[in-house]
């Protein structure tokens, strides 16, 4: 691994071509790493690790980048499906939109919506919405927590929201259900 020094992080903050093939870098909360010339959103610094090898970071257990191809190999559908699904379980409680899901998946909007519901049978925001609920049913299970509370724990704008779609799917509220 190498050490992310302040001409590194310029080169990352302005998506320098020049610094291709001298380092990569990989950021924690995606899972993905990427060459410094990369569009993707900046990350924050403390979540980034950085490798001088495409080799080191795939051994280190980061993906690469849909968008910049740091292997120089396309990524496979299946392999962006399941990062999708990984980023929508790590970032459920967050006020995720597709766009914003695109970013933290390295792809754009429309085409991620296309590839996932191709791939899976359904919308990256209708698995979001599942995700949520499921965290719903499990905080009501196992916490005292009152339902307004683990409506915006489990990322839901509104409880009158949640509560909404926690009946059309479960058959009963959320007060019913505990």
């Amino acid at each position: 691994m190498a050490n992310l020094t302040a001409q590194r992080w310029q080169a990352i903050q302005t998506n320098d071509a020049r610094q291709n093939g001298r380092f990569f870098y990989g950021v924690t909360s995606t899972g993905i790493f990427c060459r410094p010339s990369c569009h993707s959103r900046l990350p924050r610094p403390e979540h980034l690790k950085l490798f001088l090898t495409t080799e080191a970071a795939l051994t280190a257990g980061f993906r690469p980048c849909k968008r910049c191809r740091p292997t120089g190999q396309p990524v496979t559908v299946a392999e962006w499906v399941t990062e999708i699904d990984r980023i929508i379980a790590t970032h459920y409680a967050e006020p995720l939109t597709l766009t914003e899901l695109a970013q933290l998946a390295h792809g754009a909007p429309y085409y991620l919506h296309h590839v996932y519901q191709q791939q899976t049978g359904q919308t990256p925001l209708a698995t979001l919405k599942q995700v949520r609920l499921q965290q719903a049913q499990q905080l009501l299970r196992t916490t005292t927590q009152p339902v307004s509370e683990i409506a915006q724990a489990c990322g839901f704008q509104s409880a009158a929201y949640f509560s909404t779609c926690f009946k059309q799917v479960f058959g009963q509220t959320p007060r019913q259900f505990r």
